[in-house]
């Protein structure tokens, strides 16, 4: 067993009551992948510190958890810079899909590709999040919409976490379009979706189980289809949901004890109280808001009030989100939704970890929780909010490791 210190750090560990669970003074002891102690430094027990291998100065650095990205699509082919150009004309985002756009044109791309092809992608598109301090990030399916397709691009999500300093969550996102073999036989694509479940669970590619409820997507009837095949699997399940209407899959999704629901931008007060009985995590996607110029905002003081957890991510995909950063997420969250930047950085730590089902696990800083966290060239977590286009990391620890150094912490300013 390894034992190591890492002291002299201002840890923000998401923790406890305290406000950012703040620490000014402290220190961190981790037991090979696990936090054994978090606390002030002056309280560190003494056969800790007799047991300890390796002690890092960091030097009066910031400490934050590990960062989540909790909803991205990141497997896919193609790309779609021009429909960037249609919407800047006028076409709306119902309009490109309905036309054969969208989803539909990344599906004829992805399944075009060879699982090589699709995991250099993937892992180009990864890198820039694990260079801003990522150490968990959920990825989605649905650029498939045939079982050997999605199996492909769940497969390719799983390698990425053979090979990189990361931990994926698989999100079985079959109900995300109908494809063009099931033009007009929407109900049978879903019997088939619903049919394909049990190969990608037996397989070992599915954590969760997602959907798209919407007007061009999918209806409350066959989204409950969904879930009820997920459930009979013991498959969590998630929503896309009140996206771009209200459609009432909030509450549905509620029903089944959902993790999420993420983007909500029409979600209803009965909605919101569903996700406050339910314990569902909001995640919201600053990212999509803005690229798609949307003006209704997601209800975030009726969130608040309601003591509903609010998660933040990328969206990462390649029609309404293509951004590659969570740190501007957090500026956005700010800036458009108006949260708190103590909100936002809970939202990709420890309410994203909620979002996948982890509490407890990454996004906090206390004894019991895997040994994942950042240190930032900062003086205070709120910083990350502050700023855009800047990254101040330092390093990143995962399982106990250091994974990633930018620069030497020691020496920070204070």
């Amino acid at each position: 067993m390894t034992t190591t210190l890492w002291r002299n750090a201002r840890l923000a560990t998401m923790a406890g009551d305290q406000p950012w669970g703040w620490i000014e003074n402290g220190a961190l002891v981790a037991e090979d992948e696990r936090i054994v102690w978090v606390g002030a430094e002056a309280d560190l027990p003494p056969e800790l510190k007799r047991a300890t291998g390796t002690v890092t100065d960091l030097g009066g650095a910031c400490v934050t958890p590990g960062l989540i990205d909790c909803h991205t699509h990141l497997v896919y082919g193609g790309m779609r810079s021009r429909e960037f150009e249609l919407r800047l004309q006028g076409a709306s985002y119902e309009e490109i899909a309905r036309a054969g756009g969208g989803i539909r044109s990344t599906v004829a791309a992805t399944r075009a590709a060879s699982e090589d092809e699709l995991y250099a992608l993937a892992l180009k598109r990864l890198q820039p999040l694990l260079a801003e301090g990522v150490t968990t990030i959920e990825i989605k399916s649905g650029y498939g919409l045939n079982l050997e397709t999605e199996a492909r691009c769940l497969h390719v999500a799983r390698h990425l976490q053979l090979t990189q300093p990361v931990t994926v969550r698989t999100t079985f996102l079959g109900a995300h379009a109908v494809p063009p073999e099931f033009e007009g036989r929407q109900p049978d694509y879903v019997d088939a979706v619903c049919a394909w479940m049990p190969a990608l669970k037996a397989q070992g590619l599915v954590d969760a189980v997602d959907a798209f409820c919407e007007g061009i997507g999918f209806t409350p009837a066959q989204t409950r289809q969904v879930f009820e095949a997920a459930r009979a699997l013991e498959l969590p399940v998630k929503l896309h949901a009140e996206q771009l209407s209200d459609q009432g899959g909030t509450q549905l999704a509620c029903e089944f004890g959902a993790l999420s629901c993420d983007h909500l931008e029409h979600l209803s007060p009965e909605g919101v109280a569903a996700m406050a009985r339910s314990g569902t995590v909001a995640v919201l996607l600053p990212g999509a808001y803005y690229f798609l110029r949307e003006t209704k905002l997601p209800p975030i003081a009726a969130l608040r009030e309601a003591g509903v957890p609010m998660a933040l991510s990328t969206d990462h995909n390649p029609g309404t989100s293509p951004t590659l950063s969570l740190l501007l997420m957090l500026n956005m969250a700010c800036t458009l939704f108006r949260l708190t930047p103590e909100e936002a950085l809970r939202g990709v730590t420890v309410h994203a970890a909620q979002a996948l089902g982890l509490a407890g696990e990454v996004g906090v800083l206390q004894a019991g929780a895997r040994a994942d966290f950042c240190v930032w060239d900062i003086a205070h977590p709120n910083e990350l909010a502050y700023f855009f286009g800047r990254n101040p990391l330092l390093q990143v620890v995962r399982g106990g490791q250091v994974t990633a150094v930018f620069s030497d912490p020691q020496g920070v300013a204070a």
